[in-house]
């Protein structure tokens, strides 16, 4: 079964416009099937493929004659020195578009052969998991509390009888083979897995590289290389604070938040739907889920750089959105009926910020039908962000 994504209109769109195209995110999110499927014109070789990466690296010109243009370039970010043969490919035939499509799982390698040769010449995506839209529009009916548990990997909902269970285990395995051994020098992948579930514990949280480091045991500045493998890898999505001169008191530290709600649980080991209503966690897991939402809508509106948060010493507000009207301000609950009194954070930033910057208030929690607060805010369900 396919499931149609998002990014597909804006794919077929920059094919048309541009000669080259990067799609990033983290594996199994879908980027080879979708390229594969939109262009089928398109011959397709897989740099994880150690014979394809080894000639593409050392022998780039025998390489692309072996696979002419147009032609999708699977992993690209294994074969550094093909980026400058690219370009030069590119610049002999600029009015012909669409012609290379890369795709990459590991972000900061990729991108630094996209910067450092393809600048100008190529538009860069990202494709994350699932959206409930996305499976939702394409038929598949699922309840929320089982959609947060399965999380978003296209192949759980293209294929329910696969096991989630199995298949996270074997997914965390294989990321710590596959990509943490070659961004970086893990002496011991034992620690690095306890290290992304101390990530997992910590999702919706600030980021405390200090305390991560001493809960597994590790130096601080370990910490913070692999903090930068897990964000590179698309595993956890770091949240900035939003910043202003009017309140000067901000925190500035940013939020950790796992990117995806499926692998969140499994790593928490919340296995069923039962297990997540009665999880202490379930607060900051419903957070998650909803800044996961807030993410792609912001992506199918073409904005990036919108998402934020708000905290000072005393007060917090879990997501705002800047857009043109103003300040969005979110905050999580799971609950179905929040009251007035959840929104006391929403007010405080309101009078902190001023009336003027504000758009809306919200509460998105579980009800199923909106309704007022009161003092301009409203409780929203998760259909409403969109």
């Amino acid at each position: 079964m396919w499931i149609p994504r998002y990014i597909e209109s804006r794919l077929i769109r920059s094919m048309k416009t541009r000669p080259a195209l990067v799609l990033t995110g983290a594996r199994q999110t879908g980027k080879t099937s979708t390229l594969r499927r939109l262009f089928p014109e398109h011959e397709f070789v897989s740099l994880d493929l150690p014979s394809e990466a080894e000639q593409a690296e050392k022998e780039p010109v025998a390489f692309m004659n072996r696979h002419p243009s147009p032609v999708i370039i699977d992993e690209a970010q294994y074969a550094p020195a093909l980026f400058r043969h690219l370009k030069v490919a590119i610049d002999a035939d600029r009015g012909r578009n669409g012609r290379f499509l890369l795709t990459g799982s590991q972000r900061f390698t990729l991108m630094k052969g996209v910067s450092d040769s393809l600048a100008g010449r190529v538009d860069v995506m990202e494709l994350e998991t699932l959206s409930r839209s996305e499976i939702r529009g394409s038929g598949i009916e699922i309840d929320l509390p089982s959609g947060i548990v399965r999380g978003g990997f296209p192949e759980l909902h293209a294929n329910p009888e696969v096991d989630p269970v199995a298949f996270y285990s074997s997914y965390v395995a294989t990321y710590l083979e596959r990509d943490v051994r070659t961004l970086a020098n893990v002496g011991s992948l034992r620690d690095f897995e306890r290290f992304l579930r101390a990530c997992a514990l910590r999702s919706a949280n600030l980021l405390n590289k200090s305390d991560l480091a001493r809960d597994v045991g590790i130096a601080p500045s370990t910490a913070n290389q692999w903090i930068s493998v897990l964000e590179a890898s698309g595993q956890i999505v770091l949240l900035e604070p939003w910043l202003s001169n009017r309140t000067k008191s901000i925190i500035k530290t940013p939020k950790l938040y796992l990117a995806d709600t499926g692998l969140l649980c499994a790593l928490l080991g919340i296995r069923t739907p039962e297990q997540l209503l009665q999880s202490p966690a379930v607060g900051a897991i419903w957070e998650t889920y909803v800044f996961a939402e807030l993410r792609h809508r912001e992506r199918e509106a073409g904005r990036d750089r919108s998402l934020f948060f708000w905290r000072d010493r005393t007060r917090e507000v879990d997501l705002v959105v800047e857009t043109a009207q103003g300040l969005e301000l979110l905050e999580a609950k799971w609950t179905e009926l929040p009251s007035s009194g959840d929104a006391s954070n929403l007010e405080y930033v309101r009078r902190a910020t001023g009336d003027q910057l504000i758009a809306s208030g919200s509460i998105v929690c579980r009800t199923p039908h909106g309704f007022p607060l009161g003092s301009g805010f409203r409780a929203i369900p998760l259909a409403d962000l969109g």
